[in-house]
């Protein structure tokens, strides 16, 4: 049982992995329900601590990975226009390879800022590039963090496996 218990917490983690990148699944907390797999083990048992340590570090990424994307288009001027249109070129970039995922949400965010906002707001095309730049730093910046989040969840259950 305990094999079949790590196959699954693997499978977890390494969905998780995926899951910082594929904005359809929910990377961190596929990885952090990984460990609580691997913690029903016989063989490991990590403590309450580690485990409520990394629900609070799961959960603050989590709203980070929301709150980034937004503030970094807003800083630069951007509106919401500009954090749909960085969402919507994630997910057509996905299908163009790694180009595509690093800049389709650049190309989005900024023709939704021209496209939505142009007439409303008097928007240039310097300025939708300076909001389209925005939503891609906090895209790539929670992007990141979730990588980092997860990277050290998979070291710990591999750590505590060894």
């Amino acid at each position: 049982m305990d094999i079949a218990l790590i196959i699954i917490g693997a499978i977890c983690l390494l969905a998780g992995l995926v899951g910082c990148i594929l904005p359809i699944l929910p990377g961190v907390p596929l990885a952090y329900v990984g460990l609580w797999i691997l913690h029903a083990t016989d063989k490991v048992q990590f403590s309450w601590k580690f485990l409520l340590i990394w629900g609070i570090v799961t959960t603050v990424v989590q709203i980070l990975d929301f709150v980034i994307p937004v503030w970094g288009t807003k800083v630069m001027g951007g509106s919401k226009a500009g954090v749909w249109g960085s969402t919507v070129g994630l997910i057509i970039g996905l299908f163009y390879g790694a180009w595509g995922i690093v800049l389709g949400p650049f190309i989005g965010a900024v023709l939704f800022e021209l496209i939505f906002n142009r007439k409303e707001e008097g928007k240039t095309f310097l300025q939708s590039l300076k909001a389209g730049l925005g939503a891609f730093v906090g895209l790539i910046t929670g992007t990141v963090l979730k990588l980092t989040c997860v990277g050290l969840m998979i070291f710990s259950f591999v750590t505590a496996l060894v």
